[in-house]
């Protein structure tokens, strides 16, 4: 048992080390994707905000939709070039989360439910009048770890942290 739990704790050694370089990469990677494609779409699409902006949560409801689609379509196509470069990736995150918060209050929260089972239907890809909360809430908890533990090591926020500690 004894030689079983020395090479289990030498696989973790090993492992470890690697894991501070690549552990946050593909989170960083996938949710760059997701909203630089979501930006995208706002950048050539037409602004719908103004239909749905009743629903957005406070301050996000009184401001002007177009200045909302112009917040949101901009902070997604530099957001997701950033995350994906790892710089300043906790602003991002939280910047992200924020974004899908108010994303799920505006368009994918279900109008009216009677519970937690029918609100439960909501968590799902496609709407069948419950709401499709499921992609931003995704989102929320696979930006979690960058907001509390940054980008890693395979990132310029580490470059960056090393050249002003070095200065």
């Amino acid at each position: 048992m004894d030689k079983l739990i020395d090479t289990w704790d030498r696989i973790i050694a090993a492992v470890e080390p690697v894991g501070d370089w690549v552990a946050l990469l593909p989170l960083r990677l996938i949710l760059a994707w997701e909203f630089w494609e979501s930006g995208v779409m706002k950048y050539g699409g037409n602004n719908w905000f103004g239909s749905v902006q009743d629903n957005f949560l406070f301050p996000f409801n009184i401001i002007p939709a177009d200045f909302s689609w112009f917040i949101a379509t901009w902070s997604e196509l530099l957001g997701g070039i950033a995350l994906a470069l790892g710089l300043f990736t906790r602003f991002w995150a939280i910047t992200f989360i924020i974004l899908s918060i108010v994303a799920i209050s505006g368009v994918h929260w279900p109008d009216d439910w009677n519970g937690l089972a029918e609100l439960s239907k909501g968590y799902a890809i496609s709407d069948k009048g419950f709401g499709n909360y499921k992609l931003p809430l995704l989102y929320i908890i696979m930006l979690l770890p960058l907001g509390f533990s940054g980008a890693g090591k395979a990132s310029l926020d580490q470059l960056l942290s090393r050249f002003i500690r070095k200065n």
